[in-house]
């Protein structure tokens, strides 16, 4: 089965992936330990994951009969770039309606 190829937002759109992310935040997991947290098939669970691995979002390394997934930073950069541009484009607004407002008050 082919694991599509989903932009940053559809990503972490999804709030079992979501949901990933923030196990994955506290520690490495398993794919059986991320399973374990949720109502779905062990299937089910490894496509997400491997829909979070293609996007960047974590890395999966294979230790014995294991295999273990750990955040990455490449998928939130994506992300975080993103938010930077809105946030230095609502920065640039707020201040030039800072100034409007500053030049109209009586001195």
């Amino acid at each position: 089965m082919a694991i599509p190829t989903l932009d940053t937002f559809q990503v972490i759109g999804d709030p079992s992936r979501r949901k990933m992310l923030m196990l994955l935040s506290e520690d490495s997991l398993t794919i059986n330990s991320l399973a374990d947290n949720f109502d779905m098939s062990r299937p089910a669970v490894s496509k997400h994951v491997k829909i979070l691995e293609t996007a960047g979002f974590i890395s999966i390394k294979d230790r014995g009969r294991e295999r273990y997934c750990t955040l990455k930073k490449d998928g939130f950069e994506e992300l975080q770039a993103w938010l930077n541009y809105f946030d230095q484009f609502w920065t640039t607004k707020l201040r030039n309606l800072e100034n409007l407002l500053n030049s109209k008050l009586p001195n």
